[in-house]
Order: structure tokens, then sequence, then C-alpha cells
């Protein structure tokens, strides 16, 4: 089961949720959840059903899931925020760029004056 919880908390992270945000989704205590993703707690069927349907998954992937599918995932959106970040530090850079033509061109107009 500890293997399970794993596969939940990683689940949970992915989506951006706290525990206690996936808590109140399924009407339980956080402590509950916590020791449901610690794995001390197990997990009966009417609970797997509730979390599967939570992370839009059926019970079967939620038992499969395994931490090279989950890396995978991972690394896609790691890929993903990386190429993300890299377009935006292209941006920065041609604004800068632009501050410094407008600087340039109010010094020259200053100059002039």
């Amino acid at each position: 089961m500890k293997t399970l919880g794993k596969k939940i908390r990683l689940l949970r992270h992915q989506k951006g949720w706290s525990q206690e945000d996936v808590a109140k989704r399924l009407d339980i205590s956080i402590p509950a959840f916590s020791k449901i993703e610690t794995g001390i707690t197990d997990i009966n069927l009417s609970r797997l059903e509730q979390i599967a349907t939570l992370f839009e998954m059926s019970v079967v992937q939620l038992l499969t899931l395994n931490d090279a599918e989950q890396d995978q995932k991972f690394v896609t959106e790691l890929e993903t925020i990386h190429k993300k970040l890299m377009d935006r530090e292209t941006e920065v850079i041609d604004l800068q760029k632009k501050v410094i033509e407008l600087f340039e061109e109010l010094r020259h107009s200053k100059a002039t004056a």
C-alpha cells in the first residue's frame, strides 16, 4: 500500500493540490488522507474508486500506474515548462533591447535639443 500512497501523493502534486484540498474533495479529514498517502491506512474499494474518479482515471489505471509512466509525465511537463521559460527569457531580452533603444533615442534627442 505504500506504493499506492506514493502514487496518490504524486498525482496530487501534479494537480497542484494540497492534502487539505484532496481531503475536502474526498470528504475525509486531513490526517485520514495523510495516512492514505503514507500507507498507514489501507484503502477500501469504495475509497479507491473515489480517489481514482478524483484524479480522472479508472481504479485499474490507478493501481497499475507505474513510476516509469509518472517519470515520463514529469519529464514531459518539465520540458514544457522549460520551453515556456526559454520563450519568456527571449521576450525579456527583446524588451530589454527596446528599452535600451528608447533610452538611446531619448538621450540623442536631448543632446540635439
